[in-house]
């Protein structure tokens, strides 16, 4: 990777619990995001998957400062985002925009598209002339007609939407964007023009994305390296062809069959049992534990650390480095 532009180290949000209503004390935490670390070059892309309610929309939340950190550490271009000066942090929010996963409620339905394009540049102080032309610049750039400035939302798809949104997050020229879940709620049809325009617009653009998705396919096609979340923690972390194509963790294999085809059974596909636990009470040990097949006494007694296996390849699980057969289409995991 490349000199890095983004980079968060044992990054940690917990949520306090209250018990009663008006009662100060909590009587517990939701560990959200539990010590998490990586790092994200220029022009690349850094994708973040896992399942619903494993923190990775709060670790895009904590580097769009809508959250406070809990503990840890982020840094754009090496300037520590908790020491920032007012001026400092209007840069910050200049270089770093976001698109959301929802394009119907992510839009002011009582403005037209020029209006919500120009916003951002409103509020940091472009004059009215250049505001007009950086709209202009930013709808075409997503592939909308020159009229589309003097609409209004309801006058357009899913799809368009998505691509207003990502108009508005270009319109500053960004040098990070945040990527919530953007194609999820769009049809089967329309996603894969979203990705291939943001494909497009990072390579004219030279921008960095933050990917959030449950969807391993979307994940791999679009990232450079990936990052693999439960309850919190990263439990892989490496380049997204090595780790689709050679999942370590059980956890990635099973995201992984999740996406193949129908028809087609992956050499690692492996059967897990029940439920996510609560990230209020989360299991002793490995937090996987409960639903691996292939758990051992160590896992359910100690906290697997994330060590580099292979060089940019890391992982965290108690299945190394004894336990695992590679072959050639990936790791098949002997059972005790």
């Amino acid at each position: 990777m490349s000199e890095p532009l983004l980079a968060v180290r044992n990054l940690t949000k917990h949520f306090p619990v209250k018990g009663r209503l008006f009662r100060r004390k909590a009587i517990g935490y939701v560990k959200a995001v539990d010590g998490v670390t990586f790092a994200i070059g220029r022009g690349e892309t850094f994708g973040l998957v896992g399942e619903s309610g494993c923190g990775k929309t709060t670790v895009a939340n904590l580097i769009l400062l809508l959250h406070t950190p809990t503990a840890g550490e982020m840094a754009f271009r090496h300037q520590a985002l908790d020491r920032l000066m007012p001026d400092q942090l209007k840069a910050y929010r200049r270089s770093v925009q976001a698109v959301f996963q929802d394009p119907y409620g992510a839009l002011n339905p009582r403005m037209r598209v020029g209006e919500i394009v120009g916003e951002p540049l409103l509020s940091h102080g472009y004059p009215r002339r250049e505001r007009q032309r950086l709209v202009q610049v930013a709808l075409q750039a997503v592939g909308l007609p020159d009229d589309s400035g003097g609409k209004f939302p309801h006058e357009f798809s899913g799809g368009q939407r998505q691509r207003i949104s990502i108009a508005r997050a270009l319109a500053l020229e960004p040098e990070l964007i945040v990527l919530d879940e953007p194609v999820s709620s769009l049809d089967v049809s329309i996603r894969s023009q979203i990705l291939n325009l943001l494909k497009d617009i990072q390579k004219g653009k030279g921008v960095a994305y933050l990917l959030i998705s449950h969807d391993m396919a979307s994940v791999e096609y679009m990232s450079h390296r990936i990052g693999v979340m439960y309850l919190g923690k990263l439990v892989e972390m490496g380049k997204a062809e090595d780790l689709c194509s050679r999942p370590f963790h059980p956890y990635t294999a099973t995201l992984m069959a999740a996406a193949t085809p129908p028809g087609r059974t992956p050499l690692w596909a492996i059967p897990i049992v029940g439920d996510v636990p609560s990230p209020l009470e989360t299991p002793r040990g490995c937090a996987f534990h409960p639903r691996c097949p292939y758990a051992m006494p160590v896992c359910s007694q100690v906290i697997p650390a994330l060590t580099e296996m292979e060089p940019q390849r890391w992982v965290a699980c108690h299945l190394y480095p004894d336990k695992i057969q590679t072959i050639d289409k990936g790791p098949r995991f002997a059972a005790d």
